[in-house]
């Protein structure tokens, strides 16, 4: 029982090695690219991850990938409910989340 702290105390010790590592990891290739817009970095973290020279074919692949987001449209719920084709299966996914809300299976 004297010991819990401890116990909680120990926590720490993975936290300060995060901290410590954090700094020297690559930032994430998609993050340069879309959000801090710098093509240079994100290139060079494509070449780390993937270990090839040339990214080119990656870079272009994410570039049109975030253009076809852009023009996605968003729909709201209510939207979605009055869209005949995907009212089945979002009456499915209702029912079968409140089924697990209402067996017991999460309480496991």
């Amino acid at each position: 029982e004297s010991r819990w702290p401890y116990l909680f105390g120990m926590i720490i010790v993975p936290s300060l090695i995060q901290v410590v590592i954090l700094p020297f990891l690559p930032e994430s290739p998609r993050y340069l690219l879309l959000e801090k817009h710098d093509t240079h970095s994100a290139e060079k973290a494509f070449q780390t991850f993937l270990g090839k020279e040339d990214v080119s074919r990656e870079v272009e692949e994410v570039l049109s990938e975030s253009r076809v987001q852009r023009n996605t449209k968003l729909v709201s719920v209510l939207q979605l409910l009055r869209t005949r084709a995907v009212r089945w299966q979002v009456a499915t996914v209702v029912v079968t989340m409140g089924c697990y809300q209402l067996c017991g299976l999460n309480a496991v």
